[in-house]
């Protein structure tokens, strides 16, 4: 937790001018005591800091200057030169403070000399002319009237010239103003002059006296300030101006007014007539009139009125309401006019302001009604029309994207209740007891918890009334807020309502009771739900708990820490948690950590000691689940006090952390473990500076606890050890094949140590530096960590090497410096794309470590200056920088020569965009703002520049092609350049925008020619041969030239918009400082149009994007006008062209519009966000107007790219609510281009409106598509887009009324699914008020009649859109008026779309309400009841006389929810179903259905699928309803299960088996025999036989399921009778099946054949052994079922059989299996705990937790019976199985089988990397099985670490000698080969073969730790000591075994 370091204030050093210091040395004296000689020193000091204590003499020294009774000449004029310092100093620079500071203290004796000097001073400075200099002397005026008595008395002086200056200066800088308009810079500069010339002016009027008493109209001051008056009200009415300045006009229009009117009672009136437009002309004073005549009319702009309104509630005096009654009227007036704005102001800056002022305007009526008259009070009490109207604004706007506008409401509702407080007659009265306040409460409690606002103002109730009066209408509200905190939008809110809450209740119960028993009622509210949160939560539930509500828990009340440790202690046992809980012991740690980085626990050792056991924080350091993980390391790691000392237990604990933990695929995970070990280090880091200092001073040494006790120098000495040891196994995790997360961490964590442990400067010390522990193999391990896949590992490795000292990064070998550089050369042309960015890392180090070859100095043309061996100066990197792009450029300039001359041979052997890559990384790394060798630079840009445009040129045919995937230069040397120019032929004519203009219209052409398609694109070859690097010959497809092409203009892009951010542009011509003229940079522009315009490659066209997004930023910031106004001209280009786009027009036309969006997003976005945007303005206007364009030949482009470029502007998040105003426009003509013809167009619409829905309601934040978290209330979506509700309504009119005309005429109405899209996301609220401007209550009836729709999914889109549109309480009253429209049986004209659109509309209806709270109401269950009679009259469309399916099938879903929604009884009463006879109509549509009559219909009925499903669901509720009523009596069943599982329809079966798995699981998972259904007994032989029958795939899984939930005791003894097969032969036919079917039969086999295998080996004493084979064939398929590239189900089936079936066959003491495999089956398990997905590691580590967990096993490690994590528990299973070799006593044939593990047999041998050695080519875009997260090396090392440990200690028995001579001969060859193998490799292998070099590496280690054990085994005595050195292989010499040593960990 760190503290943020306040930004220094710079104190510039003041300076005088000749004259004065000519003067200052004439009158100092040579003892340096006078005024003058103190002056004169403070002048000549250079350091402002310093000027500031003389400054402080100057009082005193002229208060002993007093005594002479007179002022001399020399303190006149040296009070005339201070005045002209004071002036002179800068308004923000401290020194100007101190004086005036100083100033006021001066003696009254010199106060009239003094203010004729300053006010001398201050006139010359007003008598100045130029524009640029008047900003200075406002800024002096400014601060003459802060806090400056001199200053105020010199400016009442000269009153009337100050005004007229200000009046003169705001004239003329607005004039200079309006001329610049374009030139963002200097405007910017210019409206903050005005903003502080208009701020200054009303200081004036506020701060000096003169005002008061000046009323003669005739008066230069009155004239002037009318004058000012006359500026500010043109201001206010400038909309081309800033709104600050705006908004501060109407502050000083107010505040003129109030100074100048008489009489003052009379200036609430006219304030009111000018916000209500009725002034009177003839009673306003003339001077008036002329100065603001504009705003006594009735055209008063929006902008103007409202800042008048905030002018109104900001300068007049409200308090106490002394203003009368007409204050009073006024104050309604106000907010009459601000309610009006608010319904017509949509700008979202308006709006902020808006609110803001309403907040103020609350304020300023609670200040009036402190003593205001009745009529008031009845005006602004809680039932008074305006506060509904606040309330209303509160509602609409508490949702409202902007923050600040959101906690405006706050402030409004908070304020709304202090108003009603005051208006309250009976104010001693309980205010909780009010009715606005109760049924305000109560409103807010009914609303949903997603809305945000519902918090805050719960929040200001529980300020005003307590929270008793929320808990007595709500008791469960904390459990309700903690259950909303998964949520992590709404986690912020609820937090702080929670803390609001429990704090006010804690105050509450204490002053309510003497002694402690408060507490035990206080954690039953609010610590008993946490806990059970923290228990049993979901995982982001309890993060969010965690982090936001716990600390703030603990804060208000620290002693309920041991409360909650001791629930959870005696819970950690019991709940352990696993993998997706954190159980008890997750949450112990949770709490601990946040108690004590929050201070709550004293100190570390009294925490361990007392609160929580060192077993339990080494079970965290390992647990299962990460976060616990997480949690347990912050406990060690956080602490409030930073230099608290770190114990030798936790060190030992941190250490044992890093060895399990680096290797984390999760990225939070990770960045959450180097975060907490970085803020470890800093503790010891600051921590060991205090214990330098106790070391230094022993006195001062006073023991706390135990750490401190101890000396000094052993807590130093420890951190040395630990820091050491640290760093080891970080640089051990970066051995060969370490993945991506562990070297990610270790590096992390590396570049943490090498920040926080600098190299120690002068007197100070530090405790441990990484440099000491770096040697020449570490060094270069960092080196090769350079060459992995993954950019952030070699950026870490990067930062981690420029971090160490130029002492430990040597190149002694100047061999080895050249192959490096040549190295990087060839990988920056490699045709891997991942190789470039390994030479630009390996270039940028060899320069900034001044290591380049000496061949290089050839390049520079200026000689080098000599510097030291590894110097960094910025001349050596400069010129180290300028040498090597010179090299890469001149390679550069050779291949792209031959890149034009053959594009094949260069995407196949030299893709040229790895070299631009590598000088775009050598610029970036360079200062180039301060180059010394410019000249030079200038010609590389140059060159660079133009070497940029021809590879463009090169690839630009194939990325500007209509089908670049497909497009292939089949050019050769001799033909290359006509064959070019053919391509380019070939291309134009596909090009055009025939795409739109040939566009087909719906009903004139239904069918397009295939024979005229063929003919018309003549076929492409999609590969070819050609020369590779080394003259092998080799295909190059068309994704090879495509990724060639696209990466070449990704990186020209980024290097020219590069060049144009870091380099200094030249500002004229001839200029010496900058490298890019303006015509580069124009060049570069026009560059970067041409391939966003026209390209059409999506890589291509967004790259470029970035890189012109560089270019226009710079170019909105320069100085330089013509550049400067670029983006603009661009932009109007751009517009015109699209406008008049026809066939000609060289706009990419695709369908959505390629690069032209973003090319236009580029120039707005870059536009600066501060101004008034009119870029942004009139572009919106005119695509708006494009997208409107009727459907015609001509308007189809243009709409088009308009509808795409709004899209784009849209999506674009920096726009920000700017873009709001324009979406409603938007949004129609989305809606509107939906219904055209052209299918461009729709598509295009399609695309906008989607965007829109996003931009409205947020992203999607849910799997629900209409959930809440994504909808919006109708008052608040119609209130922030009015112009929708008229265009909405009138649309839908449109389409209900031609939705379904009587001529049967099929009419699709495109719009319709837009229409219901939108409107199904809005819902109405309680809270909406009875506004009914905006009612949604219209809609209604209009989306009931597009149920009639004859299209099926516009039936659904308008029941679903019904929905929200019906309160909850009306929806009984509407689903009886649904029905009611329905028809009857005896009916004879009916439509069954009209029936199933009306059906739909109930069900929806009715689901929703089943869904909400109100079901357990009785009122509701009444109404329901109602809905149940109604349905019943209509049940005739349930059954055969409705001869529709689809609509009998809806009929039945209503049915059936209905069962749902009445399921239980009224209090005394009998079910309502039962009353209403609806269950008797149910058990009579199910006897009567094709369930038990058969079926007469075929899969080509429609809506048969539907109707099965829907009829079954009903069937299945109606038995299991007859058998809860009959008990074990299930003779009045409507149908069997047995009926329903022998359908010989699929649908029907596996609903029911569906239905029935369920019960089982629920059965198996703990409620046994009792909890099933007598329904469900003795069914095994039914499932037994369906198993054997079922031929669909689905059914037989569930089948395989259930008898696999069932005890095989009940149904295995029954197969012979139902199948005819003995258990021993239905187990072989399971294991067939396992065998041979596809994946998810082959899983539910696999469990089921394991169950049935454990059953016999429980029951092998009465039945005898199952037969070997059997056995066998079951380990083999365990084994078929691990492979790393079978589907994730079937290894997770492995793993939960091997779990199942560990005690018998893995950890049993008498082995059933042989041995080989026993190990079969363990190596099975060590496959599946290093898979690369979490799950599988996950389903492996129970499997080992239950081996280790036996009666037998369970004393070989302390972790038994844990929650651990994979990476512990491949350790643990091979120490158990180390330790079961011994206790079976096989360690003698077991000993080899593992010691070809570990040689690796089986798996990559030698042969492979022989074959990879031969042939090494990868193919692009050929995906390969990768495991990116097992670890070969640390599998490695726990094998070998338990062998040897197991050799050592074990009694020994010595192996056959054919073993033994047969793994050393196999050893040893590979060992002689890898040597060959590693010598064949290029001396840079690392980087010029780094998968082959990585992967001889791996076997290197593997052979060299084989044969070490082979030797001990050779060699071993008596004593066991283990030889370990017995090598001198040439491998082992230069690569040593990076096996880490290591402590046993279990």
């Amino acid at each position: 937790m760190g503290v943020k370091k306040k930004k220094e204030t710079q104190v510039i050093s003041l300076t005088i001018c000749h004259r004065d210091l000519e003067t200052l040395r004439s009158l100092a004296d040579v003892e340096g005591k006078t005024l003058a000689s103190l002056l004169l020193h403070c002048v000549q000091l250079t350091d402002g800091v310093s000027q500031i204590h003389y400054v402080k003499q100057i009082v005193p020294l002229l208060e002993k200057a007093n005594t002479n009774g007179m002022c001399d000449p020399t303190i006149q004029s040296c009070l005339d030169i201070l005045a002209g310092i004071y002036l002179s100093l800068n308004l923000k620079n401290p020194l100007k403070k101190v004086l005036a500071s100083s100033l006021n203290g001066l003696p009254e004796f010199f106060l009239t000399e003094a203010t004729q000097r300053f006010t001398s001073r201050l006139q010359e400075e007003l008598n100045t002319t130029d524009l640029y200099s008047y900003r200075k002397v406002i800024d002096n005026i400014s601060s003459c009237l802060e806090n400056f008595d001199l200053g105020i008395t010199s400016v009442n002086n000269i009153l009337e010239n100050v005004l007229h200056f200000l009046q003169k200066s705001l004239i003329e800088i607005s004039e200079e103003n309006r001329k610049l308009a374009g030139n963002h810079i200097v405007q910017t500069q210019l409206m903050n002059d005005l903003l502080v010339g208009i701020r200054v002016s009303m200081m004036l009027v506020q701060k000096v006296q003169s005002f008061q008493r000046i009323h003669l109209t005739s008066s230069p001051i009155w004239q002037s300030m009318c004058g000012l008056l006359s500026i500010f009200t043109k201001f206010l009415s400038d909309d081309d101006l800033f709104q600050t300045i705006q908004s501060t006009s109407g502050l000083a229009v107010i505040l003129f007014i109030k100074a100048m009117f008489q009489p003052p009672e009379k200036i609430p009136d006219l304030i009111s007539s000018v916000l209500l437009h009725s002034v009177d002309c003839t009673s306003v004073p003339e001077w008036l009139w002329n100065c603001c005549r504009s705003l006594c009319g009735a055209d008063v702009s929006q902008t103007a009125l409202l800042f008048l309104c905030q002018g109104t509630l900001t300068m007049l005096d409200w308090q106490d309401g002394r203003m009368g009654a007409s204050g009073e009227a006024l104050l309604l007036d106000t907010v009459h006019v601000l309610f009006t704005l608010n319904s017509q102001i949509k700008e979202s800056t308006l709006e902020m302001f808006l609110s803001r002022i309403l907040a103020s305007w609350t304020n300023s009526a609670i200040q009036v009604l402190e003593s205001s008259s009745l009529s008031l009070k009845d005006s602004l009490n809680g039932n008074s029309s305006i506060v509904r109207r606040l309330l209303e604004y509160v509602y609409t706007h508490w949702e409202h994207p902007l923050d600040a506008l959101r906690h405006q409401t706050k402030i409004i509702f908070r304020n709304i209740l202090q108003m009603h407080q005051l208006t309250r007659e009976e104010s001693g009265s309980d205010l909780a007891a009010d009715r606005f306040i109760f049924e305000l409460t109560e409103s807010l409690l009914q609303l949903e918890w997603h809305s945000k606002g519902k918090y805050t103002c719960l929040g200001c109730l529980v300020d005003y009334v307590g929270i008793e009066h929320i808990l007595a209408l709500a008791k469960t509200i904390p459990s309700q807020i903690l259950e909303v905190m998964g949520d992590q939008s709404l986690v912020p809110y609820a937090s702080d309502l929670l803390e609001t809450m429990f704090k006010n209740h804690k105050s509450r119960l204490k002053s309510q009771t003497v002694d402690s028993t408060w507490i035990d009622k206080w954690h039953e509210t609010w610590v008993s739900p946490l806990l059970f949160i923290l228990c049993e939560g979901n995982l982001d539930q309890k993060s969010y708990v965690i982090d936001y509500y716990l600390p703030k828990l603990l804060n208000c009340n620290p002693e309920s820490l041991s409360y909650m440790v001791k629930i959870l202690q005696t819970s950690a046992d019991a709940k352990t948690g696993s993998f997706d809980s954190r159980g008890a012991l997750g949450a112990l740690m949770a709490c601990l950590r946040t108690a004590r980085a929050h201070g709550h626990l004293q100190s570390a050792t009294d925490a361990w000691r007392d609160l929580v056991s060192s077993a339990r924080i080494k079970q965290g350091l390992i647990h299962q689940h990460c976060q616990v993980r997480i949690d347990t390391l912050g406990l060690l790691c956080e602490s409030n006090r930073s230099t608290e000392i770190i114990s030798a237990e936790e060190m030992q604990w941190i250490q044992f952390f890093i060895t399990y933990n680096l290797n984390s695929q999760s990225p939070g995970v990770r960045q959450q473990i180097c975060s907490l070990l970085k803020k470890l280090f800093c503790r010891i880091q600051e921590s060991s500076q205090v214990l330098y200092k106790l070391e230094q001073n022993p006195s001062k040494h006073e023991p706390e606890d135990e750490l401190t006790r101890q000396h000094p120098s052993v807590s130093l000495q420890q951190y040395k050890n630990f820091m050491s040891s640290i760093c080891n196994s970080l640089f051990e995790a970066l051995f060969p094949g370490s993945s991506y997360p562990t070297r990610f961490s270790a590096l992390t964590i590396l570049g943490s140590i090498a920040d926080i442990f600098p190299v120690p400067e002068g007197q100070v010390q530090t405790v441990y530096q990484l440099s000491h522990d770096i040697d020449v193999h570490r060094f270069q391990t960092l080196i090769e960590c350079l060459t992995g896949t993954f950019e952030e590992v070699k950026i870490l490795a990067f930062d981690l090497l420029m971090k160490l000292p130029k002492t430990v990064v040597r190149f002694q070998d100047s061999e080895k410096l050249q192959g490096l550089f040549q190295a990087a050369l060839e990988l920056s042309t490699s045709t891997k794309p991942y190789d470039c960015v390994t030479a630009s890392y390996l270039l940028n180090f060899l320069i900034w470590q001044n290591a380049l070859p000496s061949s290089l100095s050839a390049y520079l043309k200026t000689q080098r200056v000599a510097h030291g061996d590894g110097d960094k100066s910025a001349a050596v990197v400069e010129s180290n920088t300028l040498m090597v792009i010179k090299c890469l450029l001149e390679n550069l300039e050779e291949e792209i020569s031959q890149a034009e001359n053959s594009l094949l041979q260069a995407a196949a052997s030299f893709p040229v965009y790895g070299r631009v890559h590598c000088i775009t990384g050598a610029l970036r790394k360079l200062a180039l703002n301060s180059l010394q060798l410019v000249s030079e630079w200038r010609a590389v840009v140059g060159k660079l520049l133009l070497l940029s445009y021809r590879l463009s040129a090169v690839v630009s045919p194939v990325i500007q092609s209509s089908s670049p995937e497909g497009l292939i230069p089949m050019d050769t040397d001799a033909e290359s350049a006509s064959r070019l120019q053919t391509i380019l032929n070939e291309i134009q004519p596909r090009d055009t925008n025939d795409y739109f203009n040939q566009a087909k219209i719906l009903k004139d052409c239904d069918s397009f020619d295939l024979e005229a398609l063929h003919a018309s694109v003549p076929n492409i070859d999609t590969s070819a041969e050609v020369k590779g690097k080394e003259g092998k010959t080799c295909d190059v497809t068309a994704q090879m030239v495509l990724v060639c092409c696209w990466r070449s203009m990704k990186e020209v892009a980024l290097l020219l918009g590069s060049l144009c951010q870091l380099l200094p542009m030249q500002s004229v011509p001839e200029s010496p400082d900058g490298l890019l003229t303006v015509e580069q940079v124009k060049e570069i522009g026009d560059y970067f149009k041409q391939q966003l315009l026209q390209s059409r490659h999506r890589g291509a066209f967004e790259l470029a994007y970035t890189g012109f997004v560089k270019l226009t930023e710079i170019l909105n910031r320069c100085p330089n006008v013509s550049l400067q106004k670029l983006p603009e001209q661009w932009l109007w280009n751009v517009l015109e062209e699209i406008k008049c786009s026809d066939a000609s027009s060289k706009l990419c036309a695709t369908r959505r519009s390629a690069g032209i969006p973003f090319y236009i997003q580029a120039l707005l976005a870059s536009e600066p966000k501060k101004g008034k945007m009119d870029l942004l303005k009139i572009t919106m206007k005119e695509l708006i107007s494009l997208a409107g364009l009727t459907d015609d030949s001509k308007s189809t482009v243009p709409k088009v790219h308009a509808l795409n470029i709004l899209r784009a502007l849209f999506r674009d998040t920096r726009l920000g609510e700017i873009i709001i105003p324009y979406v409603a426009d938007g949004a129609k003509a989305a809606i509107l281009g939906f219904t055209s013809p052209v299918w461009a167009v729709r598509n295009s619409s399609t695309l906008l409106f989607s965007t829109l829905i996003t931009r409205i309601f947020g992203v999607k934040r849910g799997k629900d598509e209409l959930s809440k978290k994504n909808r919006m209330t109708g008052s608040e979506f119609f209130s922030r887009f009015p112009e929708l509700y008229p265009f909405l309504l009138k649309q839908l009119e449109t389409v209900a009324n031609t939705v379904d005309s009587d001529t049967g005429e099929l009419n699709h109405h495109p719009s319709m699914f837009l229409l219901l899209l939108v409107l199904g996301r809005l819902y109405p609220s309680p809270m909406d008020g009875t506004c009914s401007a905006l009612s949604m209550a219209p809609f209604i009836p209009f989306i009931m009649r597009c149920g009639c729709s004859p299209v099926y999914r516009s039936r659904e889109m308008a029941a679903r859109a019904l929905v929200p549109f019906v309160m909850m309480d009306e929806i009984p009253a509407t689903i009886r008026s649904l029905l009611a429209k329905l028809p009857d049986c005896t009916d004879q004209c009916f439509r069954q779309n009209h029936i199933h659109g009306t059906l739909l509309q109930v069900f929806h209806l009715l689901q929703a309400f089943s869904d909400s709270k109100c079901r357990l109401n009785t009122y509701f269950q009444q109404e329901l009841a109602d809905v149940a009679v109604c349905t019943k009259a209509k049940l005739w469309l349930a059954t055969r006389q409705n001869p529709c399916l689809v609509t009998r099938a809806v009929c039945i879903d209503i049915l059936f929810l209905l069962t749902r929604c009445l399921d239980k009884p009224a209090k005394g009463n009998q079910p309502v179903l039962e009353h209403v006879g609806l269950w008797e109509e149910v058990r009579r549509i199910v006897s009567e259905s094709e369930l038990i009559t058969g079926f007469r219909y075929t899969f080509t009925v429609p809506g048969l699928p539907q109707y099965l499903q829907s009829l079954t669901k009903l069937a299945i509720a109606a038995v299991w309803a007859v058998a809860a009523q009959a008990g074990e009596q299930t003779r009045d069943l409507p149908i069997s299960f047995s009926q329903l599982v022998e359908s010989s329809f699929p649908e029907v079966r596996l609903l029911t088996l569906e239905a029935l798995l369920e019960r089982f699981s629920a059965a198996t998972s703990g409620l046994g025999q009792k909890g099933l259904s007598p329904l469900l007994w003795n069914l095994g032989g039914t499932f037994l036989t369906l198993a054997v029958k079922e031929n669909h795939p689905e059914c037989l899984c569930k089948i395989l399921r259930i008898l696999h939930c069932m005890d095989p005791s009940e149904w295995l003894p029954q197969t012979e009778r139902c199948i005819h097969l003995t258990p021993k032969e239905f187990l072989i036919w399971t294991l067939d099946i396992a065998s041979n079917e596809r994946s998810e039969i082959q899983s539910e086999a696999l469990r089921l054949a394991s169950k049935v295998i454990a059953h016999h080996m429980q029951r092998r004493e009465e039945t005898g052994d199952l037969a070997a084979p059997t056995l066998k064939q079951w380990v083999q398929l365990v084994i078929s079922c691990c492979g790393d590239r079978l589907p994730t189900e079937s290894r997770l089936a492995a793993a939960e059989v091997l779990t199942s079936t560990a005690p018998f066959f893995l950890t049993n003491p008498r082995p059933i299996l042989g041995l080989q495999d026993t190990l079969a089956l363990w190596r099975c398990v060590l496959t599946l705990l290093q898979s690369e997905e979490q799950v599988i590691r996950d389903a492996a580590t129970e499997t080992v937790m239950t081996a280790v967990s036996q009666e037998n096993t369970c004393l070989s490690t302390e972790f038994a019976f844990c929650q651990v994590d994979a990476c512990i528990a491949l350790d643990l299973a091979l120490a158990v199985l180390c330790d079961l070799l011994q206790q079976w006593d096989q360690l003698a044939p077991g000993l080899p089988v593992l010691l070809g593990w570990l040689l690796g047999e089986g798996d990559d041998r030698v042969v492979c990397v022989e074959s990879a050695h031969q042939v090494e080519e990868d193919h692009l875009f050929e995906k390969t099985e990768v495991n990116f997260w097992a670890e070969t090396l640390i599998f490695v090392k726990y094998l070998y670490k338990h062998l040897s440990r197991l050799l050592s200690t074990s009694s020994w028995y010595p192996l056959r000698p054919e073993w033994l001579h047969r793994l050393q001969r196999t050893a040893s060859e590979q060992c002689h080969l890898l040597s060959q193998l590693f010598r064949e490799l290029p001396p840079t292998a690392e980087f010029l073969k780094t998968a082959e070099f990585t992967r001889l590496r791996i076997l290197e280690e593997r052979t060299l730790a084989c044969l070490r054990l082979l030797a001990f085994l050779e060699e071993k005595d008596g004593e066991g000591v283990l030889i370990l050195d017995a090598l001198d292989s040439p491998a082992a010499a230069a690569n040593p075994l990076t096996l880490p040593r290591t402590e046993r960990a279990c």
